[in-house]
């Protein structure tokens, strides 16, 4: 299927990794131009490197031109590392027609233990600096009558994990803000969706953090703990980047047009409701 955005320009936050970069080879190979963003220098030029690949590949496969990878070290959730991501494609935010809201989440451990200042990072980093990206684009796209703003959360959104409170909290609160936004019928009218994505358990470098955490806590071994939770999974195993990258490039997609405002749950069936 073609999905009709190569061309486009996309911004993905914390991409030299995990789902960031699953969501951003994933786009590089439907033909986007993207602009990579992450804190690290060695992994995101490694990431922008191999992403290269991918867009030569689309340029051979398609006979057009290869979308551009720019890599761009900075700190999303400080002023100069957005307005240095903003300013990548050509101008301050209003070149983008994607975002990939995405950022690592907070630590896990016990509520007894967090401060104040454990709180106000968590509510920074995982609702107001998207919220903020959001706000840069956002005219840009109803102007241009294209946009998608994917906000990566976590399914403990839906099934909050004990041992995951900062990121339960921040999360909910972004959930709550596009829940209105993405219904404004001067956003929705316009060709621009806003979703949510709530990843269930894939193998990234987090989910192994959460291991440690949980056996840290409860006295047995990291792998102990990530064979307990594999085996609750229906689909027996854990999820992986290039699954979820897929998602998200769909819902890039034009023909994702007629959804927005919702939270979408990729975690093997692990999710008990029906609704």
């Amino acid at each position: 299927m073609d999905l009709g955005i190569a061309g486009k320009w996309a911004l993905v936050c914390a991409a030299s990794k995990g789902l960031g970069r699953g969501c951003a080879q994933a786009l590089v190979g439907e033909g986007v131009n993207v602009v990579l963003n992450a804190r690290s220098e060695a992994p995101l030029q490694e990431t922008a490197a191999q992403l290269r690949q991918v867009a030569a590949a689309w340029a051979e496969k398609t006979g057009g031109t290869a979308p551009q990878v720019l890599p761009v070290v900075a700190d999303i959730t400080t002023e100069a590392g957005r307005n240095a991501v903003l300013s990548a494609a050509g101008g301050p935010g209003a070149a983008f027609d994607i975002l990939v809201n995405n950022a690592g989440g907070p630590p896990p451990g016990d509520f007894r233990d967090w401060q104040r200042e454990q709180w106000i990072a968590a509510v920074d980093a995982n609702m107001l600096t998207p919220i903020t990206l959001l706000q840069a684009v956002i005219d840009g796209m109803t102007e241009r009558g294209f946009g998608r703003i994917i906000n990566i959360t976590s399914s403990a959104v839906k099934a909050p994990i004990d041992i995951l409170g900062l990121s339960n909290g921040a999360r909910s609160g972004l959930t709550g803000f596009v829940a209105g936004v993405a219904r404004s019928p001067e956003i929705a009218s316009r060709g621009v969706t806003i979703n949510n994505l709530l990843p269930g358990k894939f193998d990234t470098d987090r989910l192994q953090a959460t291991f440690v955490g949980a056996a840290d806590k409860t006295g047995q071994s990291a792998a102990a703990v990530r064979q307990q939770q594999q085996d609750q999974v229906p689909a027996q195993r854990f999820g992986t980047p290039q699954e979820f990258g897929a998602i998200c490039a769909f819902l890039c997609s034009q023909q994702a047009g007629y959804i927005t405002g919702q939270n979408i749950m990729p975690d093997g069936g692990l999710f008990p409701g029906a609704y």
